[in-house]
């Protein structure tokens, strides 16, 4: 799932200082799940906002509202009759929810409440760890199902660099090394002739805005 993490208050409170009526918009998915964006912090956020605004002596009118998920257009269908009220919405969505929020209602500022982090896994609650950065050319068939590109410190597809210090990465004692994981790992499967295979340089997929539509939908596609 993707991780956020809510922006530092003072931010997010200098981002709304011109505004005096602010719809607060949470996400009930991956934002939720990870604590930073669903309908709890959005109450949450708007008491904060509300009591530092009346100590400067600048009160703002803020309202809360929580979708299923901002990054799919037809459940911003439910915001159409209240986005008029406000000067401005705070999305406490991952950055493609705020881009669809701002992409739907584009006469309204839409400020981010929060910074989206990486793609990873709940490892228990409040603890989140990076998986994989949609590198877009995955490699985990060959690599033991870890990925080097999140777990190497230099993003290595093709075995270890100098600097491995007794299963660790020279960046960091507490670092473990992404290439001793893979090994140990494909040694357990009895699969280490898949470390010798030469994987070719990526294509990084990643570095440019992708659009993936799925083959039974092309069609569909094409004709809007």
């Amino acid at each position: 799932m993707i991780v956020a993490e809510r922006k530092p208050f003072e931010e997010i409170k200098a981002l709304v200082k011109d505004f005096n009526r602010v719809l607060t918009v949470g996400c009930g998915t991956c934002v939720a799940v990870c604590l930073a964006g669903g309908e709890k912090e959005v109450g949450i956020l708007n008491t904060e906002l509300t009591i530092a605004r009346k100590v400067d002596g600048n009160p703002i009118e803020l309202g809360g509202v929580t979708v299923e998920r901002q990054c799919d257009m037809e459940f911003l269908d439910e915001l159409d009759g209240m986005i008029d009220q406000y000067d401005a919405l705070i999305s406490l969505a991952c950055g493609a929810g705020i881009q669809f929020l701002a992409e739907r209602f584009p006469d309204k500022p839409v400020l981010p409440g929060v910074n989206t982090t990486f793609i990873g896994a709940n490892r228990d609650v409040g603890w989140y760890e990076e998986k994989c950065r949609a590198c877009g050319n995955c490699c985990l068939g060959l690599t033991g199902g870890i990925c080097p590109v999140t777990m190497c410190a230099k993003s290595l597809f093709n075995g270890p660099c100098g600097g491995t210090n007794h299963e660790s990465c020279e960046i960091s004692p507490d670092q473990p090394c992404a290439w001793h994981m893979i090994y140990e790992r494909l040694s357990k499967q009895n699969r280490l002739d898949s470390i010798i295979e030469i994987f070719p340089p990526n294509d990084w997929l990643n570095t440019t805005p992708r659009t993936i539509v799925q083959p039974a939908y092309k069609e569909r596609k094409a004709a809007r």
